[in-house]
């Protein structure tokens, strides 16, 4: 992505750090949350590979359609999944959101919104942007204190507060990745 250099590594480290958790959550004893937590898992290491700073690393020009595939792909399980599930249809939008910034960097890798003699936002980064912002909010909100399980402590696949927080994390990672594209 497109930005200043430091924030760009702030976002790899956050990204990548919301994925390893989502890794620790797929050793949940519920599969939903296995579930879950793998199409998490690869939004974070998909999100921080994304992320680090073109001054650092510039992909080469097949990586772009290759992210493209492989989120595309999430998008169809998504889709599919969508039946069961209304939190799906966010896992949609996200793989979604990531095959569009994809497409995006690999018609322009050097350019973006913000230069000079652009249009300005367009409208699919617009209503992705007011999307994951709405998302970010609500998940803040619930956020709030969660009601510990009966039953004793749960293990770390299974604590609804750090899946919430991994969630908000990528939420605001989202946020930030749109906003440089």
């Amino acid at each position: 992505m497109h930005g200043p250099a430091s924030p760009g590594w702030l976002l790899v480290a956050l990204c990548a750090a919301t994925g390893a958790y989502c890794l620790l959550r797929m050793r949940s004893a519920v599969e939903e949350q296995r579930r879950a937590a793998g199409g998490e898992a690869l939004m974070g290491f998909g999100m921080a590979a994304m992320a680090v700073p073109a001054a650092a690393f510039t992909p080469p020009t097949w990586a772009w359609p290759g992210y493209a595939a492989v989120f595309g792909a999430a998008a169809l399980r998504a889709l599919w999944t969508a039946r069961t599930g209304a939190h799906h249809l966010h896992h949609l939008v996200g793989a979604s959101a990531m095959v569009y910034m994809a497409v995006v960097m690999a018609a322009a890798p050097h350019h973006h919104a913000g230069h000079p003699g652009s249009s300005g936002v367009p409208l699919v980064t617009g209503v992705l942007l007011l999307y994951f912002m709405g998302y970010v909010l609500l998940s803040g909100v619930r956020l709030m204190p969660v009601v510990a399980t009966a039953g004793g402590a749960a293990g770390w696949g299974d604590r609804p507060e750090l899946a919430r927080a991994c969630r908000l994390s990528m939420g605001i990672g989202m946020v930030a990745m749109l906003i440089t594209l």
